[in-house]
């Protein structure tokens, strides 16, 4: 059930996962080492300049001769670069966010490209396939960065039932039991983030990392309510800033340029007091740095293992 499945036939890999498309943080190295591991490494596109993604894409080429994709966020004004650069190299597969696929999916069909949309509701499924989409990651608000209202455990299986398209789950997912509560919930594959944070091949500052590692099960704070787009970090100074800003009534503009650099400082440089620190509610689960091979291997021996359990325990009775 876990392999060799409708979502390892569609992407044409081992294992049916995929890794998420984090800003500044899903590069060319941890998405190789990813695919490379069995499952699909995406490439964030997130604001990069065309020049300095394209180069991301071909040092991928380089490093992986298995499928990888691009993430484009659909409300980055470098949204319509990304969607060229994904025609021109011919990627196999593009996930999208924050927006609708639909232009996504007119110029990349034609193509014979997998397009994949993350969404957070029932409607915003049923539309992506009715507009093409191969398969939606239906993500919860465990997840990290943006998110939406609904709960990973409540969302999944309603777009199972709504859809024929397959599912696949994101948010609050890091180990092999969340793997396997994904497929009980009629999901056939799964997209994790946060875990992969913390991934040997991963090349975030070590502070980032650390941090992950340090999270508890109360660690993460989601701002940007105030704005409409809520996002989900590990709580610092950064978000107690927000949450000040946004109690106290203050002017949009005020509240973006707060945000204004931040993951970056997070990323590059290490900053995990006033750097936004974007991270999944899974990160209480993530106690050490691994290579992609063993992340993504011990996900799915673990997941077997349970539904055996359950298969067993099921039986027994």
């Amino acid at each position: 059930m876990i392999r060799n499945n409708r979502v390892c036939e569609l992407l044409g890999t081992e294992y049916p996962l995929i890794q998420g498309g984090m800003a500044w943080v899903a590069n060319a190295s941890l998405a190789a080492a990813v695919s490379n591991a069995g499952g699909v490494g995406l490439i964030a596109a997130g604001a990069s300049p065309a020049e300095v993604l394209e180069q991301e894409i071909l040092k991928a080429r380089s490093l992986t001769d298995k499928p990888f994709g691009l993430n484009i966020m659909l409300m980055s004004p470098t949204a319509p670069d990304a969607l060229e650069l994904a025609a021109k190299h011919r990627l196999r597969i593009v996930a999208t966010g924050a927006g609708s696929p639909g232009k996504v999916l007119e110029r990349l069909k034609p193509l014979g490209t997998i397009v994949i949309p993350v969404i957070a509701s029932v409607a915003q499924a049923k539309r992506a396939e009715k507009q093409g989409a191969d398969a939606v990651v239906a993500e919860g608000t465990e997840a990290g960065g943006h998110i939406g209202e609904l709960t990973t455990m409540v969302l999944t299986p309603q777009i199972a039932s709504a859809v024929k398209i397959p599912v696949i789950a994101a948010g609050g997912i890091a180990d092999g039991r969340g793997v396997a509560a994904a497929f009980a919930l009629g999901a056939e594959g799964v997209q994790l983030g946060t875990r992969f944070i913390c991934c040997s091949e991963c090349t975030v500052h070590p502070n980032y990392k650390q941090a992950v590692i340090d999270a508890r099960d109360r660690s993460t704070a989601v701002t940007g309510q105030s704005l409409g787009h809520p996002v989900r970090c590990l709580r610092n100074k950064l978000t107690a800033e927000f949450e000040r800003l946004e109690a106290e009534g203050a002017p949009a503009e005020e509240i973006e340029k707060l945000g204004m650099g931040k993951l970056r400082a997070a990323v590059v440089d290490g900053d995990t007091e006033w750097g936004s620190l974007m991270s999944g509610q899974s990160a209480a689960m993530v106690n050490d740095v691994l290579p992609a091979r063993e992340i993504v291997r011990g996900l799915f021996d673990e997941a077997r293992r349970v539904l055996h359990g359950i298969r067993d325990a099921a039986g027994a009775e």
